[in-house]
């Protein structure tokens, strides 16, 4: 006989954590499932070590930039202590300490791979459970592989690899300028590897703000990366030295030690076997409704879903099919304002619709436009605040915000005004009466209002 806890999630990411966690807490028997690590890429492979590089490839910067606001500095680049770091953040990758966290909130964790057989039912290991109340799939992303001719033979990294390293390889050819790709490409450039960054768009960071995208290309160019946009790899081989050769479709080719694929993250359905729960396996994100449900019994949360692969989103996501889950009242998911952060140097922050993703929805669209260099704040600053952009995106109808992008140090701090501002629909007129603080780089936003038209 199958066992039958209430709640099955399968996937204990940062939002199955969540979830299940608050489950076993109101009362419900509730099995969690993970084939890796509990609390999944964000603390072991994600957010939390590729910070801690960043962090320490800004403090090299900083550094360098001492020349120019206080005298000489010098710092000698040592990965060492970033590599130890992160070994004692991720504790070696070893999740014990989440897995006793929840265990102690009375939850039951079982490690191996499921596949769903029925819709509230699963095997792991030749084991059959069946829901009584229902399932939770919260499955995650696998980083993504690319269909280029030669690459697997040859061996690449994912940004799991490249957090794993104990030692850095003198040129890294990076596949990709989206978050991931740029944030790595930029630490380690500042660690003395020679980077060749490759993104098929014309930008990089192909989803965000035109302006804030040429600005991090004239950053990164000016810090020595080889920026080639607009191109893709077509093959990959073996170099004479030992390297890797990368034969990009304009014909031209670049080398590298080591060849890092950043390319997003997919889901593979069809493998968990989503069919059996009614679900369409080629999909290449579960559907849910506003209460993250993807059929009778069954919900779905995470970057599975599609909105997004945020831990912040995972988390939001979780309370609110938690809250379904258990039979709580809750708000309905809302993803008008969601924010998202690349920490790259100086940091780029959006919230809400891009001015193209505006104008796609059909919305009467009204900018305003600030540079970073031309506040008060950005000229104190100095060195690192010389590139950036504050722009807004405005429903001239309405007279609201439909969303804003920030460049600059420390830009995600500032998102969380855009997000209220946004998700609250705040009229124009009421921001513009808003005292901002002197001298910060959030007045930014008050001169980019000001440019409104």
């Amino acid at each position: 006989m199958a066992e039958q806890p209430d709640v099955i999630v399968i996937g204990m990411g940062v939002g199955g954590e969540e979830l299940a966690g608050q489950a076993a807490e109101a009362g419900l028997r509730v099995l969690g499932v993970e084939r890796r690590l509990v609390g999944g890429e964000c603390p072991y492979w994600g957010c939390i070590p590729t910070k801690m590089m960043v962090r320490a490839a800004n403090a090299l910067a900083e550094t360098a930039r001492t020349d120019q606001l206080a005298g000489r500095a010098t710092a000698a680049p040592s990965w060492a202590p970033v590599a130890a770091r992160i070994r004692e953040a991720t504790a070696s990758w070893d999740d014990l300490v989440a897995v006793e966290r929840f265990e102690g909130k009375g939850g039951s964790f079982l490690r191996g791979q499921a596949r769903i057989v029925g819709h509230h039912a699963i095997e792991v290991d030749g084991t059959r459970f069946e829901a009584r109340r229902g399932m939770v799939i919260a499955t995650g992303g696998e980083p993504a592989a690319l269909p280029i001719d030669g690459l697997a033979e040859v061996g690449f990294w994912t940004n799991r690899e490249a957090v794993e390293a104990t030692q850095l390889p003198r040129s890294l050819v990076v596949l990709g300028a989206g978050a991931v790709g740029v944030e790595l490409a930029q630490a380690f450039s500042r660690f003395g590897t020679a980077i060749t960054l490759i993104e098929l768009a014309q930008q990089p960071l192909p989803g965000e703000e035109p302006e804030n995208a040429e600005a991090l290309a004239e950053v990164l160019r000016e810090q020595g990366i080889a920026l080639h946009t607009g191109v893709s790899a077509k093959s990959v081989e073996r170099g004479r030295d030992g390297g890797v050769v990368v034969h990009l479709s304009d014909g031209t080719q670049v080398e590298g030690e080591r060849v890092l694929v950043s390319a997003g993250r997919r889901s593979d359905l069809r493998e968990l076997g989503v069919d059996a729960a009614g679900l369409d396996p080629g999909a290449r994100a579960i559907e849910t409704d506003e209460h993250l449900r993807a059929g009778p019994g069954l919900w779905s949360i995470g970057d599975v879903t599609g909105k997004g692969a945020f831990t912040h989103m995972a988390v939001y996501q979780s309370r609110i099919a938690a809250a379904d889950v258990i039979g709580r009242e809750h708000a309905p998911a809302d993803y008008s304002a969601v924010p998202r952060v690349t920490f790259s140097d100086p940091e780029i922050a959006g919230v809400g619709m891009t001015e193209a993703n505006a104008r796609e929805a059909g919305h009467r669209v009204r900018t305003g436009v600030a540079t970073t260099a031309s506040s008060a704040r950005g000229w104190i600053h100095g060195p690192g605040a010389e590139h950036g952009v504050f722009k807004l995106v405005a429903d001239a109808d309405r007279g609201v915000l439909l969303g804003g992008s920030v460049m600059a140090p420390s830009a995600g701090e500032i998102a969380g005004l855009l997000v209220l501002a946004v998700k609250e629909r705040v009229p124009i007129a009421r921001l513009r009466e808003l005292i901002y603080p002197y001298p910060t780089f959030v007045r930014g936003l008050e001169a980019a209002l000001d440019q409104l038209a």
